[in-house]
């Protein structure tokens, strides 16, 4: 970095500076907020510009999220881009799949998915359609954003319906106070780990509560003026203070602090403390889902969906452990019996079998029925989907039933309750079965590069 404002022989006495300012910014925008501090202290020449933040810091803001958000637009233009830059490279590590922790007494999603928005950061629940089909229901559940005083503001939206596309740069300054929305803070606990608390002292601007609270305000000492005159009072000392008015002031100060003070700011502390009582919404945990996308050294992992037996669609996460090893779990509710707990498959050898393939694993694939829904209308495209879907490599595995309900597995469980095979397609898909069933679930991605496929409101 030192080479930048330094002289090269080559080409006389030609330095950082002497490039057109337009370079100069391209140039730095490259570099890290600490880098750019470093760099000011080279030169005094450059000390201007990197403080510059309409110019640098909006051309780093520009250049790393330009084309994913309206930079402009965030804090309804009001706020500095350095705090923007410091705000967006946080909340970026928000993008992608993260899994609700633990229980939950509220209407929670297991499954939560951040994308930008034109001035906020949205996250939306995703669950598997009810329709016997791929698609993935998408809503509404966490808007992040910024005031346009800087500060950061967060929005739940209990019931997954409203849509504030657009319009969340009026959340926080006008009064939506009948709505839905529930203000939480978010807050980091680690890189991969979250927690959203509701917001109790947050106030919408022009709410009736907060012009209660205003005129509370303005006419605490309304009374206290009348009794002198202001003119008297502006241009004395403290001690040239009328008695009465200073007794009033007294007054007034101890029955807001004194426990036995008068009756209305008692009922006040009193309604205070009802409304901290009425929670909209208990502390939540969520995970992050780091590896949601297969690799070339790890096919199978990720986030997938796949339509079971009983035509009901479910996500599967499978997941490369230390070892070499190799488990699946379905992403569900946390509260129906053995969704976390139990692993659809797992296995300990991830070698998988090559072509030519025998004539009894051969036997083993074509003999079973692959569980996936028919096309709505052409049910001819059903026959080139099944011929796409070649067989590459095949992978032994096994199911949970001998590992975590010994009791329905027996004493003494039959291998074949417990194989497994996983199929694996030229198309990178893959597909899953045991040997004590006849049918085959076929996975599919659900999102690719950094989208939702098949979604539906």
């Amino acid at each position: 970095m030192a080479n930048l404002s330094s002289g090269f022989d080559e080409m006389g006495s030609f330095s950082f500076t002497d490039f057109p300012e337009d370079v100069q910014l391209c140039i730095l925008s490259f570099l890290s907020p600490s880098d750019v501090v470093t760099f000011s202290c080279t030169s005094k020449r450059v000390v201007s510009l990197c403080r510059n933040d309409r110019k640098l810091w909006f051309t780093m803001c520009d250049r790393r999220w330009g084309s994913k958000t309206q930079i402009k637009n965030w804090g309804k233009g009001n706020i500095t881009y350095r705090l923007l830059y410091r705000t967006l490279l946080q909340w970026e590590n928000l993008l992608g799949f993260w899994r609700r922790s633990g229980s939950s007494s509220v209407s929670s999603p297991p499954l939560v998915f951040f994308e930008w928005g034109s001035d906020f950061l949205a996250g939306f629940r995703v669950s598997p359609s009810r329709n016997g089909t791929y698609d993935v229901v998408k809503s509404p559940f966490l808007w992040l954003g910024l005031s346009s005083e800087g500060k950061a503001m967060g929005f739940i939206d209990p019931k997954g319906c409203s849509d504030f596309a657009g319009k969340f740069a009026d959340l926080g300054e006008s009064d939506f106070s009948d709505c839905d929305l529930v203000p939480v803070d978010l807050s980091f606990m680690g890189k991969n780990h979250f927690v959203i608390e509701e917001n109790q002292t947050f106030v919408y601007p022009n709410s009736p509560e907060q012009r209660k609270k205003g005129f509370r305000r303005s006419s605490s000492f309304a009374n206290l003026a009348a009794a002198t005159d202001v003119n008297e009072v502006a241009s004395g000392s403290p001690g040239s203070l009328p008695d009465q008015l200073m007794s009033e002031i007294y007054q007034h100060f101890a029955n807001r602090t004194s426990p036995g003070g008068d009756r209305a700011s008692r009922r006040q502390r009193r309604r205070e403390k009802e409304r901290l009582g009425k929670k909209k919404w208990e502390p939540e945990h969520f995970v992050k889902i780091v590896n949601c996308s297969p690799t070339p050294l790890r096919p199978l992992q990720g986030l997938w969906k796949g339509i079971s037996d009983d035509m009901s669609m479910d996500f599967y996460l499978v997941v490369y452990d230390d070892i070499g090893g190799i488990s699946c779990r379905r992403v569900r509710d946390s509260s129906e019996r053995f969704s976390s707990n139990a692993p659809v498959f797992w296995t300990s050898n991830t070698t998988f079998l090559e072509t030519p393939f025998s004539l009894e694993e051969e036997l083993l694939y074509d003999c079973r029925i692959h569980v996936r829904p028919l096309p709505a209308n052409d049910i001819e495209e059903l026959v080139p989907s099944i011929e796409n879907k070649k067989i590459s490599r095949i992978l032994c595995v096994n199911s949970s039933y001998d590992l975590v309900l010994p009791d329905l597995a027996g004493s003494i469980p039959n291998p074949r309750n417990v194989e497994g095979r996983i199929w694996q397609y030229n198309n990178g898909t893959f597909g899953f079965g045991f040997l004590r069933d006849n049918f085959i679930i076929d996975l599919q991605h659900i999102a690719r590069n950094g989208l939702i496929l098949d979604t539906v409101e």
